[in-house]
């Protein structure tokens, strides 16, 4: 290995924080795989250095359920706005940090730019900020400085690169700051004819490994908005080439997605750590319907919803950014007679809670996390509605390259002051705010930093009333003299969807954006009497979760058999998402054992109740749905329990002989993530399916029907417990191991740690009476300050 290539190792090594080592006895990583993850074949993954052996993410024994924050690289105050840099970040409340954004360069590789001295993350530094000196002894600069350097305070936090956002999905801004039409990940994973772009996603994919290797990210996060065959969705700046791929981008998005699972599982392998695999979903119902059934799933560590941006000034229907019930009010969905239609079941699907039941159908609920905003949206000149909410808003004109003919009156001004700007470098209408600037509207309090975004109109007009509706869980301000609605997330909203996250099971919640949040500055401690950046909202979360009790880890909620056979089950031939209703995919059945399954033999799987349990099949399958866990109607203040059943039968006429598929009409009604927990009978003997990927199932192999089982499944149940597990130790033992080294006694036998070397290779030292071996490169790290976890392996006493 050259000095180089040791430097960059080893640095990666010091930045993703210590992992238990894994010479000294073999590890079995098998037991720590979270329940329903894609396995990469023919590799030993070593799942146990991030998850304990329920499959549960270990966070530090304060963390619960995470706490995953974005932080974006622009907010620098270089323009005179207000920062938000590294050092502001509540770095013993968070778990994860998503850095926003990488993209996908003209070559499909990740990145973030040229380096450079203006690149904010990799080239620039923070002069007059004491808590943002940067770490000299790293090769680069910027963020990523300060990331690697907070990182070695806070080794439990894990860091990850996001890829994309709204702006750079299909192209992406220059060293120059405009912006690039290079069709992003329309163009990595699709080509021009509709075939994916494998070259193109080994490409992105190699590129990844190389990127958090280099510069210390624990994986990768993909926000790519959005591969739907929903026709106009995301960007209009990439509509003429999304809209030309629709029939393919879920295809291509499947594709990049087990590539990268595969990519990094192999580079985790061989570095001794597992790297996380992460996406930002949509939360719409609409846009989820053009995404099949999100068979992606299975090969992320978990799922963040983008639980927000449901209701906003891109249509005139007044209604809460983020709300976390439906109350069967919603104006949009009233519009399109969601309510009034049988088919639906009155569900409104424009709510946090029906999107985590969405994915709830695929996930077990700790791998799932809720988006919480740290922003406003907002409408002016509102009609109707009860203090604007319910209301309508509607535009004469739409900002330029929206792509829209009909849109919201956005509010604008001091009530968005965390604006875009339009083709023509106008202010675009959104309502958008820090939620310490909203704070302030709500106390009529003016301000000393609207000058620095460009607001003119200084002077407080009207009051802005605080409004909370408890079916919905959401709070807003209505300035009833200007008719302006701002949706906001305030301690109350915040603290009953850390209640939600805690009861329903899920993995944490996850923050657009860490800069949004407030603090009151008071003036009794020499502040400015007005509310500033600040971290209110997070610590409350860290507050809630940090006394709850594990998050589930088991995707079913019943017990299933842990003998499973080898017959493999997919969804195809979708329709395109505008021409998608009823949904009406192909379930496809192969049989890849070696037993001939007989007609009568009984197929049950569960989907997620996000859509109602009135589901069929026009294949005379007889498919009838067994057992609903939310009978409805509606679901007005939240969906009742998780799943649908469904049980179908081969006809007695239809053998499946190995080898053998067959298909069915499969049609429901509003979106569904994958179906899981299959269970197939055969002639009196139960088996779960390979495919599900359940923690503890076995191959059944070469099954004989003939001898049922006697006893029970004992595969666990999926209602967490109510106290940690106790086998193995989420904290590594701190006694020494109990093997003598082998070298001489006496400290002769190595030379002595010196903290200004560099130990780039395994070098074993003395220091202290005792030997030390370092895992990884390592300079001026205190041996016996090291512990267990660090990078220092105790061998014992000289």
């Amino acid at each position: 290995m050259s000095l180089a290539a040791a430097s960059v190792a080893g640095l990666v090594m010091a930045t993703l924080g210590a992992a238990p080592s894994q010479a000294s006895a073999a590890v079995d990583n098998a037991a720590c795989r979270p329940d329903g993850l894609y396995r990469t074949p023919g590799v030993d993954v070593p799942y146990c250095s991030v998850y304990d052996t329920g499959g549960r993410e270990k966070m530090g024994a304060d963390h619960q359920r995470r706490i995953i924050g974005y932080f974006t690289g622009w907010r620098t105050g270089k323009k005179g706005d207000q920062p938000y840099l590294v050092s502001d970040i509540p770095w013993d409340k968070v778990t994860h940090l998503n850095y926003a954004f990488g993209h996908v360069g003209g070559d499909n590789k990740l990145s973030v730019g040229a380096d450079g001295p203006t690149n904010e993350a990799t080239g620039i530094d923070f002069p007059g900020v004491p808590a943002a000196q940067l770490d000299p002894t790293l090769p680069y600069k910027g963020h990523f400085n300060l990331l690697t350097k907070f990182k070695k305070q806070y080794p439990n936090v894990k860091t990850l690169i996001s890829v994309g956002g709204w702006t750079e999905t299909g192209g992406y801004f220059d060293d120059g700051g405009s912006r690039v039409n290079s069709g992003g990940f329309y163009s990595m994973t699709v080509n021009p004819d509709g075939s994916v772009n494998q070259a193109g996603i080994d490409t992105f994919a190699a590129s990844s490994v190389d990127f958090i290797r280099k510069y210390g990210f624990n994986g990768v996060d993909i926000d790519y908005e959005y591969p739907t065959s929903m026709k106009d969705a995301g960007n209009p700046l990439d509509w003429q080439l999304a809209n030309a791929k629709r029939g393919s981008l879920a295809k291509g998005y499947a594709a990049l997605m087990k590539t990268l699972r595969e990519s990094l599982d192999k580079a985790g392998a061989a570095d001794g750590r597992h790297y996380l695999l992460s996406v930002a979903a949509p939360s719409s119902g609409y846009l989820l319907r053009g995404m099949e059934t999100f068979q992606v799933a299975q090969y992320l560590d978990y799922v963040n919803i983008m639980s927000y941006d449901l209701h906003g000034a891109w249509n005139k229907y007044v209604g809460p950014n983020a709300s976390l019930f439906d109350d069967g009010k919603d104006g949009e969905l009233a519009a399109a007679n969601v309510y009034g239609t049988g088919q639906y079941g009155g569900i409104g699907y424009l709510n946090a809670d029906w999107a985590y039941h969405y994915f709830r159908g695929a996930l077990p609920g700790g791998r799932i996390n809720v988006g919480l905003p740290y922003y406003t949206r907002g409408f002016k000149n509102v009609q109707g509605g009860t203090n604007g909410l319910w209301g309508t808003a509607a535009a004469t004109t739409c900002p330029a390259g929206s792509g829209l003919t009909a849109c919201g009156d956005g509010a604008v001004g001091i009530d968005n002051i965390w604006n875009d700007k339009d083709d023509a470098g106008k202010e675009s209408p959104a309502g958008s705010n820090p939620m310490w600037h909203a704070k302030n509207l709500e106390k009529g309090i003016l301000p000393d930093y609207l000058s620095k975004y460009g607001v003119t109109d200084t002077a407080l007009q009207g009051t802005y009333t605080r409004n909370y509706s408890d079916t919905l869980v959401a709070p807003w301000l209505w300035n009833d003299a200007k008719k302006v609605f701002l949706s906001t997330e305030d301690e109350q909203s915040v603290g009953a969807k850390a209640d939600y996250i805690v009861n329903q099971g899920a993995g944490g919640a996850m923050i657009w954006e860490l800069a949004g949040d407030y603090r009151w500055d008071a003036t009794a401690n020499g502040g400015k009497g007005e509310y500033v950046p600040g971290n209110t909202l997070t610590s409350l979360m860290y507050d809630r979760f940090k006394a709850a009790s594990p998050y589930g880890a088991v995707r079913s909620t019943v017990p299933l058999p842990a003998q499973t056979l080898p017959v493999d089950v997919s969804f195809t031939n979708f329709a395109l998402g505008d021409s998608n209703y009823p949904i009406n995919p192909k379930l496809h059945i192969v049989n890849n054992s070696t037993l001939t399954l007989p007609g009568g033999t009984e197929f049950q799987f569960d989907y997620s109740n996000s859509a109602p349990g009135n589901a069929k099949d026009q294949s005379g399958f007889g498919l009838q749905v067994i057992r609903q866990d939310n009978p409805g109607p509606g679901n007005a203040g939240g969906l009742k329990g998780t799943y649908n059943r469904v049980s179908v039968k081969l006809p007695g006429w239809q053998s499946l002989a190995p080898g053998a598929s067959v298909d069915m009409d499969f049609v429901y009604y509003l979106p569904v993530s994958t179906p899981s927990n299959w269970t197939v009978n055969v002639g009196g003997t139960l088996y779960g399916i390979r495919g599900d990927l359940a923690r503890g199932a076995v191959d059944g192999g070469t099954p004989t029907p003939t001898t049922p089982p006697t006893t029970p499944p004992t595969t666990p149940p999926t209602t967490p417990p109510t106290t940690p597990p106790t086998t193995p130790p989420t904290t590594p033992p701190t006694t020494p191991p109990t093997t003598p080294p082998t070298t001489p006694a006496g400290c002769a036998g190595a030379p002595g740690w010196d903290a200004g070397a560099t130990y780039a290779t395994p070098t074993k030292v003395s220091w202290k009476g005792h030997y030390y071996q370092n895992k990884w490169w390592t300079k001026g790290d205190d041996p016996t300050a090291s512990g267990a976890w660090g990078v220092w392996s105790d061998l014992g006493a000289c």
